[in-house]
């Protein structure tokens, strides 16, 4: 496509003279007007402007003149609208405003009272974590806690206990003296458990706890066979323990026991683990004493007092210890007891209620038939009838001297400490059966358990000679085995 500039339009018009001569006009035959001196008709549109001519001349249509309208006048708007909506709009805004004040309102106060919540739980969590001894925090989550934690959580709870006794000599002449022992805090309202030889014969009884308060204390119930006792002290909220279960100890649980030795160094502790269970370090009767073995250090004071487990339970009551030189003249150390609590915790209540323990009685005095006698003699394992008493449960069921009893009411028997604890889960009055090996034959008899005979401080072992500080192992065997029953 070529452009303007190098291009030439065809029948491109003559240029206009700059300064054109007034025509002289004459009118025509057909009445047009013709220029004078040209010789052509004078366009009638001569005077027209420029434009006009120029668009003529060569043919182009003028633009048509457009249509004159009259401008239309726009219907007023109604002016109640625009005033509405602005109040509307104001009412809206203002009711926002409210609204959003009323919302930040309710989220500051439900964020002041979720903080004031917080705040109330660590207060009492740090309620919870401190103690009497100074500086020393406790975990309140239930998890295991270190040796001096606790101490700390524990020792409000264990008390010392002085006895003041009177006794008569062979002559008849009397003389006091005081023993020592230590318990612990059974109930807020002033139960304390000890062992019943810390308090035997015991005419006054004074109760001391971890503060130094002092307070005089009753012998509310004891029983001998198991070496337990409960005493009453009139006070009120008082620190008490958490029992725990001795059932799933295991060789190896590390313990500790807080007591009073010596009756001097009240609220030590002592730290040691399990060394055994179930050891059997009484013998004869209806009960025995199995108890946890451990080595942490027992020693005369520590009697009555609380072996704890490491998350603060009690899981045992230290009672007695090995100590001195055996026959051969080897040294005894670490070897100390304490009575499964499991085994007695179930009599609290009826030493509180009634003064003794009213728990089923068979009526027979057993021995244990141990493996390798049974392997001996072709025998189960069980517990061997030595005594059958009169007009007791066992003598109406049909059971013999000589029988060996291997189970009651479904619980296995293999030994005292199985008949014992079977025992424990009847009580007085209760049917039930009981399968004993007679003659190599075995025999399933009905039998209705007895109510515990109530013990007499006559009736009860002779423990009124103070625990040995130290001895051989057959001078303890022959402790163990007169002063409970073996």
């Amino acid at each position: 496509m070529e452009s303007f500039e190098n291009s030439e339009f065809e029948n491109e018009p003559e240029a206009l003279p700059e300064d054109p001569v007034e025509p002289q006009r004459s009118p025509d035959h057909d009445g047009a007007w013709h220029a004078a001196g040209t010789g052509r008709r004078e366009s009638p549109y001569a005077n027209a402007p420029y434009e006009m001519n120029h668009q003529a001349r060569y043919g182009y249509d003028s633009a048509p003149t457009p249509p004159t309208h009259k401008p239309v006048k726009k219907p007023r708007k109604p002016i109640w609208k625009p005033i509405i909506a602005g109040v509307l709009a104001v009412a809206l805004v203002a009711g926002g405003c409210g609204i959003t004040a009323t919302m930040v309102n309710k989220r500051w106060e439900t964020r002041e009272q979720a903080l004031t919540e917080k705040i109330n739980v660590l207060q009492k969590q740090i309620e919870n974590t401190t103690s009497s001894v100074k500086g020393t925090l406790v975990p309140t989550d239930g998890s295991a806690m270190t040796p001096s934690q606790l101490y700390a959580a524990c020792v409000d709870s264990v008390v010392a206990i002085t006895s003041t006794v009177t006794s008569t000599g062979i002559y008849g002449n009397t003389s006091t003296g005081t023993s020592s022992g230590s318990g612990f805090i059974l109930t807020a309202d002033g139960y304390i458990v000890t062992n019943y030889h810390v308090v035997e014969g015991a005419t006054d009884l004074t109760v001391t706890t971890y503060d130094g308060t002092e307070y005089p204390a009753e012998l509310k119930g004891k029983d001998a066979t198991n070496d337990v006792a409960v005493l009453k002290v009139e006070g009120t909220d008082m620190p008490a323990v958490t029992l725990g279960s001795s059932h799933d100890l295991v060789i190896g649980d590390m313990v500790a026991a807080i007591g009073n030795p010596l009756g001097k160094l009240a609220a030590t502790q002592t730290i040691g683990y399990v060394s055994g269970i179930n050891r059997e370090v009484a013998t004869g009767g209806v009960t025995t004493i199995s108890m946890i073995q451990t080595d942490a250090a027992i020693n005369p004071g520590n009697s009555g007092g609380p072996l704890f487990n490491m998350y603060g339970q009690v899981i045992g009551i230290t009672t007695a210890k090995y100590s001195g030189t055996t026959n051969s003249g080897a040294s005894i150390e670490g070897i100390g007891f304490a009575i499964p609590i499991d085994d007695v915790s179930a009599m609290f209540t009826d030493l509180i209620d009634y003064g003794y323990v009213t728990g089923a009685y068979l009526g027979v005095s057993v021995e244990n038939v141990d493996e390798e006698a049974a392997s001996r003699y072709g025998l189960p394992t069980g517990a061997y009838v030595a005594k059958v008493e009169e007009g007791h449960a066992a003598e109406k069921a049909g059971i013999q001297v000589k029988d060996i009893i291997t189970d009651v009411g479904g619980h296995s028997v293999s030994n005292i400490t199985d008949l014992t604890r079977a025992l424990r889960s009847f009580k007085a009055g209760d049917n039930t059966t009981v399968t004993v090996n007679r003659g190599g034959k075995q025999l399933t008899l009905e039998i209705t358990l007895d109510e515990r005979p109530q013990q007499t401080d006559e009736q009860a072992p002779e423990t009124t000679q103070p625990t040995p500080d130290s001895g051989s192992f057959d001078d303890w065997y022959e402790y163990f085995r007169r002063y409970f029953g073996g």
